[in-house]
Parts: C-alpha cells; sequence; structure tokens
C-alpha cells in the first residue's frame, strides 16, 4: 500500500527539468551569441509544460559531433545517479544535444532506461514509432548540416590561407598576429616579427651553430640551460625546456619563410594527404645558411630513443618503483596455493634476463604499497615538512630571479646607451658639426631598433616579475589533507594518480626504500597550477597540448 502510494505521489509530481544550452565556439561563448537566446525559449517552454527547471549545464565553446564535453558528461552522470535531480532534458534543438545521428539516439535511449527523457523545444517528438522516426531523420539530418558545415569552414580556411593569411592558431614563437585588412566585419590577419622574440630565436640558432664565444656550439640542453640562467623567459614567462628549444631549431618556416597550413587533421591527429598543404608566406628570422647548419649538426647529434613504457594495471605503485641494484622497473608477479594467491612486485631485470642481469628481489605488493604510503603520508604530506621543502625551492627561485634582475639591469643600460648615443647624434646634425647622408640614416636606425628592441624586452619582463607563488600556510595544510584523504580512500588508479603528481621514483632495495620527487613539481601541485589539462605527465595519453578539446 505504502509503495503503491508513493508511486501515485511521484506519477501527479510536477516533472523536473534540466535545460542543456550549447555553442560550438569559444567566441560565441564570450560574445553571449546564442545562449541567452537558449536559455530562454527552454525556460519558458518548460514553465509552460508545468516543469520545474531545476538545474542548468551550460556548455561554452564544445562541438556536439561528439560526447567529448565536460558539462555534456557530468550531465549524463547525474541523470544516471539514482539521487538524480531532473526527469526531463530540455535543449532548443536536437542539434544542440548531438551532432552525430547514431549516438544521439544511442544516448537518449540509454537516459530513456534511468528515466530521463529529452525534448527539444523547436522538434518535439513523442514515443510512436512514427515521431522516433523523425527524431532519427533530424538527427541523420544535423549530423550532415554539421559535416557540410566543416567541410565548407576548411575549404575558406584553406583559401584564406592560399591568401598569405593566418588563421588564428598560436604564432611560433618569435612571430606575432597583426591585422592586414578588412573585409567586411572580418579583420583579416597576417604573421609579422616580433622583435624581442625573434631576437631569442636567432639566438638560439648561434648558440646551437656556433656557441657563446666562450665556449664551443652547445647542445639542445644546453642552449636551455643557457637561456634561462641568463634571464630569458618564454612569451608566458616560464622557463625554456629541451623540447620546445628543439622545436625552434628543427622549425623550417624561420629560414624558408614558408609555414605549412593543413599539414594534420585537427580532428583526428593523422596526416592529410600532401597535395592539400597550403604553405603561407611569413617573414624570415634565421638565415638559411645558419639553419642548414643547424640541421647538420642535429642529424648527427640525433640520438636513438627508447619510446617510454606505457603504464597501466592494477598495481599501486606501477611505473613509479624501481629497483636499486639494476634500475629496472618492479613488474607484477605472483603465485597460488590452493583457494589463496599472492601477488609480488619483482625485478623486471632478473625476472626477464636471469639473474646474471641483477640478483632481484620480490616483496608483497601490500607489503611495499602499505610502506610507501604510510612514509609519504607521515614524512611528506604534513604542513610543516612541505613549508619546510617549499622554503628552500623558494630560495632557490630567488636565486634564479637574481638572473633575471642582472639581465633587466644589462637592458637598462643597453637602452640608456641607445639614447645616449642618438642624442649625441642628433645634437651634432643640429649644430651642423656632421650632414645627413644614407651611412647616417642607416645608424640612426639600427639604434632606434636596438633600443625599441630593449624597451620591449624589458616591459616583457616587468610583466612577468609580478608572477609570485601561491603557497600560503593555509593551501599548504588543504593540500596535506586532501592528499590524504585520497591515499586513504581513492581506488588504485586514482591514488597511483596523486602520487604520480608528488613521486618520480621510488627505489627499492633490500634494506631501504628511497622515494624521489620534484620539488617544482609538488610548488605547483599546491599552488593550482599542474592540473590535467595544463600540466601532465608525458607517459599519459592523448593529451592535447592546444587546449581544444577536454579543456
Amino acid at each position: 500500500m505504502a509503495s503503491t502510494q508513493r508511486q501515485n505521489a511521484l506519477a501527479t509530481a510536477p516533472r523536473r527539468a534540466a535545460v542543456y544550452l550549447r555553442v560550438s565556439t569559444g567566441r560565441q561563448a564570450e560574445n553571449d551569441v546564442s545562449l541567452p537566446s537558449q536559455r530562454d525559449l527552454t525556460t519558458r517552454f518548460c514553465e509552460a509544460q508545468g516543469w520545474a527547471v531545476v538545474e542548468e549545464y551550460v556548455e561554452p565553446g564544445a562541438s556536439a559531433t561528439d560526447d567529448r564535453r565536460p558539462v555534456f558528461q557530468r550531465m549524463l552522470e547525474d541523470a544516471k545517479s539514482p539521487d538524480r535531480m531532473f526527469d526531463v532534458i530540455c535543449v532548443h534543438a536536437f542539434s544542440r544535444f548531438y551532432r552525430n545521428g547514431a549516438e544521439m539516439e544511442m544516448t537518449i535511449r540509454r537516459l530513456r532506461k534511468c528515466g530521463v527523457e529529452v525534448v527539444s523545444v523547436t522538434q518535439p517528438t513523442g514515443d510512436d514509432p512514427t515521431q522516433q522516426l523523425m527524431r532519427q531523420i533530424i538527427g541523420i539530418f544535423d549530423e550532415y548540416t554539421s559535416r557540410e558545415n566543416g567541410k565548407n569552414v576548411s575549404r575558406s580556411m584553406r583559401e584564406s590561407a592560399k591568401q598569405g593569411f593566418w588563421n588564428g592558431a598560436t604564432p611560433p614563437l618569435g612571430y606575432k598576429i597583426v591585422a592586414a585588412e578588412t573585409r567586411g566585419s572580418k579583420i583579416k590577419k597576417k604573421l609579422a616579427v616580433d622583435p624581442v622574440d625573434a631576437e631569442t630565436v636567432r639566438l638560439m640558432f648561434r648558440l646551437y651553430a656556433e656557441g657563446d664565444r666562450v665556449t664551443g656550439p652547445l647542445g639542445v640542453k644546453d642552449v636551455a640551460k643557457w637561456l634561462n640562467e641568463h634571464g630569458y623567459r618564454t612569451r608566458k614567462g616560464a622557463t625554456f625546456g629541451i623540447g620546445p628549444v628543439h622545436g625552434i631549431l628543427t622549425n623550417r618556416c624561420y629560414a624558408t619563410g614558408k609555414w605549412p597550413y593543413g599539414v594534420r587533421n585537427a580532428r583526428t591527429g593523422g596526416l592529410n594527404d600532401p597535395s592539400t598543404v597550403v604553405e603561407i608566406d611569413v617573414p624570415t628570422i634565421v638565415p638559411m645558411d645558419l639553419f642548414e647548419r643547424v640541421q647538420a649538426r642535429l642529424a648527427r647529434n640525433n640520438p636513438k630513443v627508447t619510446p617510454p613504457r606505457t603504464v597501466n594495471g592494477p598495481n599501486l605503485l606501477a611505473g613509479m618503483a624501481t629497483c636499486a641494484s639494476c634500475g629496472s622497473g618492479l613488474v607484477r608477479t605472483g603465485t597460488a596455493r590452493g583457494d589463496r594467491s599472492y601477488t609480488y612486485y619483482s625485478c623486471a631485470g632478473c625476472h626477464q634476463k636471469g639473474k646474471s642481469v641483477c640478483k632481484g628481489r620480490h616483496i608483497p605488493t601490500a607489503k611495499l604499497d602499505q610502506l610507501v604510503l604510510d612514509n609519504v603520508k607521515d614524512k611528506l604530506l604534513t604542513p610543516e615538512r612541505l613549508a619546510f621543502i617549499l622554503e628552500a625551492l623558494l630560495e632557490r627561485s630567488a636565486a634564479k630571479d637574481a638572473a633575471v634582475t642582472e639581465r633587466r639591469r644589462s637592458l637598462e643600460a643597453q637602452v640608456a646607451q641607445a639614447k645616449d648615443k642618438l642624442a649625441r647624434l642628433y645634437r651634432a646634425i643640429e649644430e651642423g658639426v656632421v650632414e645627413i647622408d644614407d651611412d647616417l640614416k642607416a645608424r640612426i636606425a639600427a639604434l632606434k631598433d636596438e633600443r625599441d628592441i630593449a624597451m620591449a624586452t624589458l616591459e616583457r619582463i616587468n610583466q612577468h616579475a609580478a608572477a609570485t607563488h601561491n603557497l600560503s600556510p593555509d593551501r599548504i595544510e588543504a593540500f596535506a589533507d586532501l592528499m590524504r584523504q585520497k591515499l586513504d580512500h581513492g581506488d588504485v588508479q586514482a591514488r597511483r594518480g596523486y602520487l604520480q603528481s608528488v613521486i618520480s621514483k621510488i627505489e627499492v632495495d633490500d634494506d631501504r626504500i628511497r622515494i624521489t620527487g620534484d620539488k617544482a613539481a609538488l610548488a605547483d601541485v599546491i599552488a593550482g597550477r599542474a592540473t590535467d589539462a595544463a600540466n601532465v605527465s608525458s607517459l599519459v595519453r592523448k593529451w592535447r597540448t592546444r587546449h581544444d578539446s577536454n579543456v
């Protein structure tokens, strides 16, 4: 009787609705295009139906051709939850929900099994076979329209590239985007040389090919170290790494003045047909002979690189634990006795190549896991210990900033010297001591360029100097509490992820375990800068460096 009354109450209660609003691009979201209209129409539709709007999901700038949308995924998780807050998902049109007919139909059917309906304001459909067929036709047509629009946009962007215009990607270091011309309401853009960064690019090539006049030619790693030690920074104020420096040294556009557009498919990452690649004319920065010398030396010094091992599986310390004797990773082994099974961490060198390589060691997985977790929680994840570790890090960071300070003083002296030389030349011209000729004009222009580049570099250094570490005592204590909680109650994958965020290596010996971590990475995690979207390990698969999906 009580169950029947409850079912009747649920049947007569007003339906609860969640509205899903989506636009395709970040520009539309920033300009508030379409979202207010969608919100108004869906809300008024729900009110007309007598539904209470209890939740709103807004997806700013995401394509609906697949389900790689964070807000969309959160909405599906909420819909599948036993204590869900809504019974209906209301959208302005089915194209806002999905632009893939097959996946849309499968998603709607899965939601219906959970008791949640998907309703469109402008394309009403029902449950009978004819109306379901109409919804499927709408989904297929939306998918076709999306593909046609994508094809037209790609064709338009390729034509724009053929005309020498830049289509909006982040330019290589040394270039900046400038407005070239206006066509109707659109501003067409091209690449121009950024004098500050271009000088840094030329310096990289000279250091690799010739050195700094004190040493011989430097390697890629030494070039990055030299730049960082002498106060050079990226456009965003970060230090240079080996990968970005190598990418700059191998980028042919700096010498050829040709930037290849459309080399890879933006969605799949695969190579496009070479006949469809368009070369955009850009200003050159590096002489061709210097570029070719650098390429020849890179080819001679090219190491044989072993790709990193992808680590998955149920082991907590997979990818982190290594044998202290031979340096091999610890892999999972096991044995069974009767109905009981036993698992161990075993040295991969001994296990795979024999005891001639390493004597080997076998440690029960539960024992090693607990030892590492207990010591990490007790000896690292305490506010006092974290504060002590990071205090030393901040002191070293201050020492590194001294290089930037020294370069600032050097640039200020360079600006003052250039201004003084220009003032003396102008005074000599005014007093009639010298006459203006082509050589003097060239000298004045060179001094002005030297002054302007130094002043622009100073301005950029001053902008980055304001960035400080956000490492307050409250944040450190909150981080320690969160980490301890996750390590105690998270699943294996989550606990391993949290450990990897602060630990880089665990060396296991017969009588001791050595746990190694990166203090700078620890500071970034606590300060909130190391996120899955921005700073991820090289072993994370399908990482999108340009933030163009799953942001």
